[in-house]
């Protein structure tokens, strides 16, 4: 079990020292308040950041993968507890980066604990990590140290990040299935056309007049797959580069966003997934109390489509010039009716943030539907895909021997 060196102050004011083990920080945090005692310190005794061996060359490894949005709530969440416990942000920050084994995070907490040594607010400290801590983090946090609520904000942060990640997850599950299926349909393809094919070429030789028009089109399609397979690979190698350079400029991302937005299949979800994002980043923005055209700003940036980023702006030029926020919104088609009568009662109430939760919590349950729907449907869609690839080419080399057969008989 691990051992820490705490610091506590006492109700009278004395200060005392010494060791204690426990399974974590927060343990042995509640150990030494059980005994009355309020925290000053604490830190985990003979860290293991010099470790030879296996855990070293891990840790080495670990270094150049850098900090994921895991780790920042992982952090969150251990923050919240410790401030919750009465320990020091700069206590904190020191016992959670004690703990970590990667090494560029470890890096950037001790960078924050520094920075607030030197009388820079958190928020300050954090938000010279924009990769790691977005506008929405900070500004939460920004807030919650105008108001009071330092821990109570990580909670609804860590809660925001939680969601956010399990969301992404799910999509990406969602995507994923199709693209192995997709993968080994071409794979079987290019195995039978540059294997099995082939093998096949030495009985058909010399009765091309025999064989049907499917056959002969994939024998000529696999003897020059055989022989100029490097001109097939260098066009895939270019059409994927092609690609990839033209989703990178505006019109390729309008395009991708469009499509993502209108595709039979996956606009159900996707639509979901957008709405969901742009009102629970506004909800929490705004029920933190940031400003609201802050919070439209940083709504439009955290959207995740172009079309929906230029809603949220549209919406926030809207503001600006003193008009309501359902203005560009009721001439939208990207955001349901339904949702612009909620968003306009809660706004006419004063009430928008509970809306905008209630609204991102209806929409994060259909999202989960939408998500079970495109696998249900894309599962029976690529195996009969998969089936009539695989059985055209099966009939195209059956067929012909059948009927040399029957020629024979």
């Amino acid at each position: 079990m691990p051992l820490y060196r705490y610091q506590a102050r006492s109700s009278s004011g004395k200060v005392q020292s010494g060791t204690l083990p426990a399974d974590s920080v927060m343990a042995a945090s509640a150990l030494i308040r059980n005994q009355g005692l309020r925290v000053v310190q604490i830190n985990p005794v003979g860290a293991s950041r010099g470790k030879a061996g296996l855990s070293g060359l891990l840790k080495a490894l670990n270094y150049s993968s850098g900090p994921s949005q895991r780790d920042v709530l992982d952090f969150t969440t251990q923050l919240a507890v410790m401030t919750r416990a009465g320990i020091s942000i700069r206590a904190a920050l020191e016992g959670i980066a004690d703990q970590v084994t990667n090494l560029k995070w470890r890096k950037i907490l001790l960078d924050i604990r520094q920075d607030v040594e030197s009388g820079r607010q958190f928020s300050e400290a954090i938000a010279r990590h924009p990769k790691l801590f977005s506008p929405l983090y900070v500004n939460m946090v920004r807030a919650s140290e105008m108001s009071g609520s330092f821990a109570k904000m990580l909670d609804r942060i860590a809660a925001y990040l939680q969601q956010q990640l399990e969301t992404r997850k799910m999509v990406i599950g969602a995507m994923i299935y199709p693209g192995i299926i997709g993968s080994m349909a071409i794979g079987v393809t290019v195995f039978l056309l540059t294997f099995v094919l082939p093998r096949f070429s030495v009985v058909f030789e010399g009765k091309e007049d025999l064989l049907p028009a499917p056959t002969v089109f994939l024998m000529a399609l696999s003897a020059t797959m055989v022989n100029y397979w490097y001109i097939f690979l260098g066009a895939v190698l270019a059409l994927l580069t092609g690609l990839i350079l033209f989703l990178r400029t505006r019109l390729g991302r309008l395009t991708f966003d469009r499509v993502k937005l209108t595709a039979p299949v996956f606009k159900r979800m996707f639509r979901a997934l957008y709405i969901n994002r742009s009102l629970h980043t506004m909800g929490e923005l705004l029920g933190a109390g940031v400003p609201m055209r802050e919070a439209l700003r940083i709504t439009g940036d955290v959207a995740g489509n172009i079309y929906y980023k230029q809603l949220w702006r549209a919406v926030h030029s809207s503001v600006e010039q003193g008009k309501k926020i359902i203005t560009p919104l009721q001439k939208s088609t990207l955001l349901p009716k339904a949702v612009v009568q909620m968003i306009a009662a809660g706004e006419e109430a004063g009430k928008l943030a509970e809306v905008l939760d209630e609204v991102a919590q209806f929409y994060s349950r259909l999202l989960r539907d939408a998500i079970r729907t495109v696998t249900s449907m894309i599962e029976p869609i690529m195996i009969i895909l998969m089936g009539s690839v695989v059985g055209f080419i099966a009939m195209a080399i059956i067929l012909p021997i059948f009927k040399m057969s029957s020629l024979v008989k």
